[in-house]
């Protein structure tokens, strides 16, 4: 496509906005002021800890299913894997791929041996038979540590969306955005719960499935259902030819890009079983057979979103092109938005609406997200640091859920204030740094404690902190954080020595290893028939909450 096309169809692209704005904007608000009705009604209905943590594990499978999907489908889902198909083709599907696998490791080691083992927390199956106060603090660390890096990008998101329908470009009015969504956030958390939180993330997972299967459709109808003919026109839009339909556009021109191709892949393949907002909604059904249940309606209800990915990436890079998508976001995270507008047509009422429903479906798939993680990270600090580090098991539950309240609102702070800076950044790679955090100091302390015998508080120590330090560090000291002008966080500066952008090739072995050598070397006995108990309860459910 020429440059004089593509100037031509920004400008109208701009002026279409401009004139649909009040539309745009009312479409938008509706959907925001629906997701905050449903969590005031289920506000009414949160009265104990059990409602606020768990949603008085009520849900069926089902439910809980579309629920955990809807929380897992991010922004990094939506408009991340879209951007980053429409930039980088082959190499950016790869996404979809590590995001969809990691779900077998979640159900084949996590799911049921966790809803039977604990109650509210991953620090609950820890402290059952390690030294309650150090393993819970260390729990509700990493909690919050993983928590506020999948905020980031959740953050970055909103940025790019909000920014994008109101016709914001300045940095202050970006900024802004980031603000109101995080204080949206501390709203929908210390009003609703678990169960706000569940109900909007249902209807969330809905409306976006919907809004997929339309473009999607839409796509497909402007090549004649042929798929070849999508691919071909993509391929030759993108400026890489065939390249763009074969690996190595991103990871592979060189030995390093390989590398870093490996680490994403381990990241995201591991990182599933340990986020703490996926691991709190097994404890939201009343049975571990229906938290099975729930992960494999989870399974089939994400499979067939992020196939459908594969016709939004390409669908962009073909009709819009990558320099049109560049220029609204460096990241590519405009694509879905952009492909919206051009499917429902440039200038038109169509599209500005069809513009205005896909956003505003990816700002409450934002939000839903948003709450789970927020709510995540307050239950850890409530009910492993502050119930049973600080108060030592003598809090009242009133006392509990008011501290994670306020745990709330201290955490949407800090996820503001870092959001800002991550507002040019690709939120799907933001994703699967959070992701490679979790694997490296949340999935081999849950697996030791499961099922080897001889771990031991040491070795929980060790391997939290160890893996969160180690992947926290590399991160800080990657091209992530600085060195590149056109995607790092901090631009402009360059303190990078670590040259993969996913820590996940070194930090995850040495989160299993320090676990390890930690119980190895540790003096402490472990409690072998603590052991027997929790093996019989996580395996067969009984003495479960």
């Amino acid at each position: 496509m020429s440059a004089a096309y593509h100037s031509q169809h920004a400008v109208t692209l701009a002026a279409s906005a401009t004139e649909h704005r009040p539309l745009i904007i009312t479409l938008f608000a509706v959907f925001v002021a629906a997701t905050l009705g449903i969590t005031v009604w289920a506000g009414r209905q949160t009265r104990s800890a059990s409602d606020f943590y768990a949603g008085g594990r009520q849900f069926t499978a089902f439910q809980n299913g579309l629920a955990v999907s809807g929380d897992y489908m991010s922004a990094a889902s939506f408009l991340g894997i879209a951007g980053a198909i429409a930039l980088f083709g082959y190499d950016g599907f790869l996404y979809s791929i590590g995001f969809l696998v990691a779900w077998l490791v979640a159900l084949l080691l996590v799911a049921e041996p966790l809803r039977n083992s604990g109650r509210y927390t991953m620090g609950d199956v820890l402290a059952y038979r390690m030294r309650q106060r150090p393993v819970r603090t260390a729990a509700g660390v990493s909690t919050i540590v993983v928590s506020i890096f999948y905020l980031l990008a959740q953050m970055a998101g909103a940025g790019v969306l909000v920014s994008l329908l109101l016709g914001i470009t300045s940095d202050a009015g970006k900024i802004l955005i980031v603000a109101l969504v995080g204080v949206l956030m501390i709203v929908y958390v210390t009003i609703g719960g678990m169960k706000g939180t569940t109900w909007v993330q249902m209807v969330k997972a809905v409306l976006l499935i919907a809004g997929a299967i339309l473009m999607t459709l839409m796509v497909l109808w402007k090549f004649d259902f042929n798929v070849s003919d999508l691919l071909g026109t993509a391929a030759e839009k993108s400026g890489h030819g065939s390249a763009f339909l074969e690996p190595g556009l991103k990871y592979g021109a060189t030995g390093t890009s390989k590398l870093d191709f490996l680490s994403l892949g381990i990241a995201l393949v591991l990182g599933t079983a340990g986020l703490p907002h996926i691991l709190i909604r097994f404890y939201t059904v009343p049975t571990a057979k229906a938290a099975r249940k729930s992960v494999n309606w989870a399974i089939g209800i994400i499979g067939a979103f992020y196939l459908m990915t594969i016709a939004l990436g390409f669908g962009a890079a073909a009709l819009i092109g990558p320099d049109e998508i560049k220029a609204k976001n460096p990241a590519g995270n405009a694509a879905a938005p952009q492909l919206a507008e051009y499917l429902g047509g440039v200038g038109t009422t169509g599209g500005a609406v069809l513009l205005a429903v896909i956003s505003a479906v990816a700002f409450a798939t934002i939000l839903a997200v948003v709450a789970g993680l927020t709510l995540a990270s307050s239950s850890s600090f409530a009910h492993d640091i502050y119930a049973n580090v600080i108060r030592k098991g003598k809090a009242t539950e009133k006392e509990e859920m008011k501290a994670a309240r306020w745990a709330t609102v201290f955490i949407g702070a800090a996820a503001i204030a870092l959001g800002a800076f991550a507002r040019d950044m690709n939120v799907a790679g933001l994703v699967a740094l959070a992701f490679a955090v979790a694997a490296s100091a949340n999935l081999p302390t849950l697996l030791y404690s499961l099922f080897w015998k001889r771990f031991t508080t040491q070795g929980a120590l060790w391997s939290i902190y160890g893996g969160l330090a180690s992947s926290v560090i590399l991160v800080l000291f990657s091209p992530v954080v600085s060195g590149n002008d056109k995607t790092s966080m901090f631009k402009g500066v360059d303190f990078a020595w670590f040259p993969l952008e996913n820590p996940g090739l070194i930090s995850i072995p040495l989160g299993f290893l320090l676990g390890w050598i930690g119980s190895l070397l540790s003096k402490e006995e472990p409690d072998k028939g603590k052991y027997a108990e929790l093996e019989v309860k996580s395996l067969t459910g009984i003495g479960a909450h």
